[in-house]
């Protein structure tokens, strides 16, 4: 259908001039020419941004996205949908080209933007000792895994100086449930000359509380690491909402 066709960047599009006997009157200026300037002015303005609200922030992002429509029904629409602005850039695309005026384009925009978020927020901890920076490795994790439809089971390997040498997501499972060999875990650790690992898995059902399985894999990977010299610092599991460290809950 040509609706369907037709690009997203023309939601909401701009009226035509309107005709009045031979003369044309110039078409009014759109409403939300004047909005777009303000808010790009306060954010300019702004020391940091974080005075804005979720639905500023999404709107100045689909300025550049949809750059001829009003995107304020477009942000309020996607917040009403996923609840925050972590949570639409952490949507799958399927479900972001759902919300009315949100077509393949923008949705692929939004995430090659989450994209770039998650490695800046890679950065971060790549260059710092990561248990003296754990909020940004728990602001990392969530924003990496937080969302994900299935579970997927990451591993943080470290050196001696608990720097992160690399950054692996080792299985891929179900809505329910990831495969773990304990012993490739270590002889991935083995192969990185990582001497301590964190690991971490989503709950795609939002509840980020260990499962008794959960608990015993991380006791036998804690049990086969310590024979060879390798740590497990904690084993982290993000949910939607929260996280769980089951170091904190004096799981292991």
């Amino acid at each position: 259908m040509a609706g369907e066709v037709e690009d997203e960047r023309g939601f909401f599009g701009e009226q035509t001039a309107v005709s009045v006997g031979k003369v044309k009157q110039a078409p009014a200026k759109p409403h939300y020419v004047g909005h777009r300037e303000r808010l790009r002015d306060r954010f300019h303005n702004s020391a940091s941004g974080d005075d804005f609200a979720d639905y500023e922030l999404l709107e100045l992002i689909l300025f550049r996205l949809i750059p001829r429509s009003d995107t304020k029904p477009v942000a309020k629409a996607l917040l009403a949908r996923f609840g925050s602005l972590s949570q639409v850039l952490g949507a799958p695309e399927t479900l972001l080209r759902e919300v009315k005026g949100v077509g393949p384009t923008v949705a692929l925009d939004l995430k090659v933007i989450a994209a770039a978020g998650r490695r800046m927020a890679r950065g971060e901890i790549r260059t710092r000792e990561l248990l003296s920076s754990w909020n940004q490795v728990l602001d990392y994790c969530r924003a990496a895994m937080a969302f994900e439809e299935r579970e997927k089971f990451r591993i943080l390997f470290l050196d001696k100086k608990n720097a992160l040498i690399a950054d692996e997501v080792q299985q891929m499972g179900t809505v329910d449930h990831t495969p773990v060999y304990p012993r490739e875990v270590i002889k991935r650790a083995l192969e990185l000359s990582s001497t301590a690992i964190i690991l971490v898995h989503n709950h795609p059902s939002g509840d980020p509380t260990p499962s008794r399985a959960d608990i015993d894999m991380t006791r036998t990977i804690i049990d086969t690491g310590r024979q060879l010299g390798i740590a497990v610092h904690d084993h982290i599991i993000i949910g939607k909402k929260g996280f769980a460290s089951m170091k904190g809950l004096q799981l292991i």
